[in-house]
């Protein structure tokens, strides 16, 4: 199984990244997991001649060719960083890859409530029209305290929230599983999805 796991911030020192490299390596027996930051991706800015930069187009094609989508978000004020919105934002922009890809949403923070409210602002822009990302649910993953989560080796040390992450990833593996095998028996569902727009909505041609 090949997943894309999305650092959901640009900031260097984030533990949401730290998350994502401990899953890669624990998880490596069982799945391939490449990381893919977002650092080096602008800020949405439609452009005039409506090609999305390199950076967009290269984690577009990751996105389409992976079997499923981890992403793992600070939260900034109760919210998902502004950076992510802005890469989701070009995501949907372009040729709309997160349309019916298994998602998992995991989060890490220094406080003890793990990211709860921007993982549910997460879903909530997940489901939208344009992105309509298929997110494992009733399921979450919060990693609080997480200054203290990992040792030198990158190891996450909460005994509990271990077994937690095990349990919800092998979750995660069966949900794409069955997902991926209902999209290929239903792919012109997915083509008409991303030929939505909102002009059309508005005169009732959309996507219904």
């Amino acid at each position: 199984m090949k997943l894309i796991a999305i650092v959901g911030t640009n900031s260097n020192t984030s533990t949401n990244r730290k998350l994502l490299q401990f899953m890669s390596k624990h998880f490596s027996a069982r799945a391939e997991i490449e990381i893919c930051e977002i650092k080096q991706i602008p800020a949405f800015d439609e452009p005039e001649d409506k090609y999305a930069p390199k950076e967009v187009q290269e984690l577009c094609e990751r996105i389409a060719a992976a079997d499923g989508v981890i992403f793992s978000t600070p939260e900034y004020d109760h919210t998902i960083p502004a950076a992510l919105k802005s890469v989701i934002e070009w995501i949907s922009y372009t040729t709309r890859p997160l349309i019916n890809k298994p998602v998992l949403i995991v989060g890490a923070s220094h406080g003890l409530l793990g990211t709860s409210r921007a993982q549910t602002h997460l879903r909530q822009i997940l489901d939208a029209p344009e992105l309509k990302a298929r997110v494992l649910p009733s399921s979450e993953f919060l990693l609080g305290h997480s200054l203290n989560a990992f040792d030198e080796e990158g190891n996450l040390v909460y005994a509990d929230k271990l077994k937690e992450l095990d349990e919800i990833f092998e979750e995660f593996q069966l949900f794409v599983e069955i997902n991926n095998r209902l999209v290929q028996d239903h792919s012109f569902k997915t083509e008409q999805n991303k030929k939505f727009t909102w002009e059309q909505a508005s005169q009732g041609g959309g996507v219904q």
